[in-house]
């Protein structure tokens, strides 16, 4: 009971901290996002056993070229591919190897085009079409949430068979359509209490935040397990570090960005 209580106080202020920053402003909104950053680099670099403080300052780079300083488009898509084609390589090593190889270059390639420039286009999501939309990015919070809430219900109650067994033992198939599934419905509903994008674009989000962000949390998982710890870290009590908790949206971001980037520029003609 006291483990509950002390899980579920530790979560509603992560929520609140996350939502009221979101809501605030932009300034504080990306003000959080650099301190849980921070943080996120801290703790991955734990589990990949790497201590460089100038890894902290090409993040602080990174943000501060994005957010100060109007960069060309081309400059972004080279930035999102070169994160997106380590995040595939990833996922390549997450289904066909056991061990992902992380030699010294890697390590540094992994934590700036894996993490901190996804973390980048995680800040740069409510920015896509030139203004601060809270709403783009509430919603992609809110679905991660959704499908690892029904993704745990519906595998815990009737879940069979093994989704990547011996990368995350509980994770189940069922409960993985049963998180798409649930994820699926609730954007769908947003769209339709929502007038910025249409049906099918909430839809297509809805993968796009179930799909990778299901991956994110596997090779997470991955890299937990071959580091030998259960948690990342132990900053927010009964959950673990925020690197556990912002896992899969930090991994689903750049697809994400991607999509609006490409949906931003066809509808004005651009692409």
């Amino acid at each position: 009971m006291k483990e509950l209580l002390t899980r579920s106080l530790s979560g509603l202020l992560y929520i609140t901290i996350l939502l009221t920053s979101i809501y605030l402003s932009e300034y504080t909104f990306i003000i959080v996002f650099l301190l849980f950053g921070i943080l996120c680099i801290y703790e991955f670099q734990k589990l990949i056993h790497l201590k460089k403080l100038w890894l902290y300052g090409v993040f602080l780079g990174f943000l501060a070229l994005f957010h100060l300083v109007k960069v060309p488009l081309f400059v972004t898509i080279i930035l999102l591919a070169f994160t997106i084609i380590t995040q595939l390589f990833l996922v390549r090593d997450l289904v066909t190897i056991r061990i992902i190889p992380m030699f010294e270059k890697r390590k540094y390639l992994t934590s700036i085009f894996f993490l901190m420039t996804s973390i980048v286009f995680l800040t740069l999501i409510p920015f896509y079409n030139g203004v601060y939309d809270r709403t783009i990015i509430v919603t992609a919070l809110f679905m991660i949430w959704i499908n690892d809430s029904f993704a745990y219900l519906v595998g815990k109650n009737f879940g069979k068979h093994k989704l990547l067994e011996r990368i995350s033992p509980k994770k189940t198939i069922e409960g993985f359509v049963g998180g798409l599934c649930f994820t699926l419905i609730a954007g769908y509903l947003i769209a339709l209490y929502t007038d910025s994008l249409s049906i099918p674009i909430w839809l297509i989000i809805s993968l796009i935040m179930s799909i990778f962000g299901t991956l994110g949390d596997l090779i997470q998982s991955k890299f937990k397990r071959q580091a030998g710890v259960k948690d990342s870290g132990s900053i927010m009590p009964g959950h673990g570090g925020i690197f556990d908790r912002l896992d899969s949206i930090i991994f689903a971001s750049p697809f994400l960005y991607l999509f609006l980037l490409i949906i931003t520029y066809v509808s004005q003609g651009r692409l």
